[in-house]
């Protein structure tokens, strides 16, 4: 794997792109009006879409398909830190669909616990929880 960053103007405005040539623009959140997500923002992008894709892929092997998936995920950092690395990270899955709740809660779990290479990293370093909602319900 391999990510080439090019800097786009004077200030922090990046792009970077990999080896199939997908971009994706980086800024300092601190300007007045980023161009890109921040370092820390893409983190948490990547956590969500390493255990979303685990979550899906699981539940297709077993035949399920979801009707929707979403991830809400928050960092917390530790203010005033230097550096200001997440100390907890939490994630909320919001899925839809006729899947059997303890399929979707046995997904998420293998995802989190054991597949999910963004979430084994990070746990090294910061706290990581997780709630699961299918149709509506709380299912963990």
């Amino acid at each position: 794997m391999k990510i080439n960053l090019k800097r786009l103007n004077n200030n922090y405005l990046f792009e970077t792109k990999n080896e199939r040539g997908d971009i994706v623009l980086l800024d300092n959140k601190s300007e007045e009006e980023p161009k890109g997500s921040s370092p820390m923002d893409l983190i948490l992008r990547g956590i969500a879409g390493c255990s979303s894709i685990d979550v899906v892929m699981i539940l297709k092997k077993q035949q399920h398909e979801l009707e929707d998936l979403q991830v809400e995920v928050e960092g917390f950092r530790e203010e005033g830190a230097i550096p200001n690395v997440f100390k907890k990270i939490q994630l909320d899955f919001i899925l839809r669909g006729d899947v059997p709740a303890a399929k979707v809660k046995r997904a998420v779990q293998l995802s989190m616990e054991k597949y999910c290479s963004v979430s084994k990293m990070l746990e090294k370093a910061a706290t990581i929880t997780y709630g699961i909602k299918l149709n509506g319900e709380e299912i963990s």
